[in-house]
């Protein structure tokens, strides 16, 4: 008797498998298409970027090569390009690159390419400083000490990578400036970091020997 019961029940569990099929099949159907092209769309998407990223990589080490072999109108040319139109791992990178190989004939424009990327919302923190500190390095000789704060004072902050040598320019623009207090305050903060490497430490040290009296006290 239990065997007839279980033949029926199959017999109903078909039925009702059958009309919903019957009344869902294009959707199902659908479904699963669209989860096979979804998937087929994000192999395809993944292997495009895959390439696109081998290709930068390519380019910019023969960029590089330029940059090493002194070429430096070319390789600024194939920065430019990689910046332009390279997977974005490799752009910001090649906007750097591209603006050092204009330091080596105008700094002035390479400092003003090096604050574009300073400013720009769409670069990550780490390289925006490293802009900082690099257009920093150009222009120290001819930027009032109030500029080089505004320029550097962002990357200066205890979690930011290059605080240590933006703080060190800013101690050294005080100085020029004889801006005594200023001065101090960043070489304190030099002194004070545990992080902060030692060969600095011991310019800082002295870079402060040079202040007169008051201004350490």
């Amino acid at each position: 008797m239990s065997e007839l019961f279980d033949e029926v029940d199959e017999e109903l569990r078909r039925e009702q498998i059958k009309k919903i099929w019957d009344r869902y099949s294009y959707l199902i159907v659908g479904v699963a298409l669209l989860i096979i092209a979804g998937v087929g769309g994000w192999r395809g998407y993944q292997y495009f970027e895959s390439k696109k990223a081998a290709e930068a990589g390519s380019a910019f080490v023969a960029a590089s090569t330029l940059a090493d072999d002194n070429k430096h109108a070319e390789a600024e040319a194939a920065f430019n390009k990689i910046a332009a139109e390279g997977a974005p791992a490799y752009r910001t990178l090649a906007r750097l690159r591209a603006a050092n190989e204009v330091a080596a004939r105008d700094p002035q424009t390479a400092v003003k390419l090096y604050d574009g990327i300073a400013a720009d919302g769409s670069v990550g923190p780490a390289d925006q400083d490293l802009a900082r500190i690099r257009a920093a390095s150009l222009s120290m000789e001819t930027t009032p000490y109030d500029a080089m704060r505004q320029r550097l004072e962002p990357a200066t902050g205890p979690d930011r990578t290059y605080r240590h040598s933006a703080r060190e320019f800013l101690a050294l623009s005080a100085w020029r400036a004889n801006d005594t207090t200023s001065a101090r305050q960043w070489l304190d903060m030099i002194g004070n970091d545990p992080l902060t490497p030692s060969s600095m430490r011991s310019r800082a040290e002295a870079l402060q020997a040079l202040l007169p009296p008051a201004a350490k006290s």
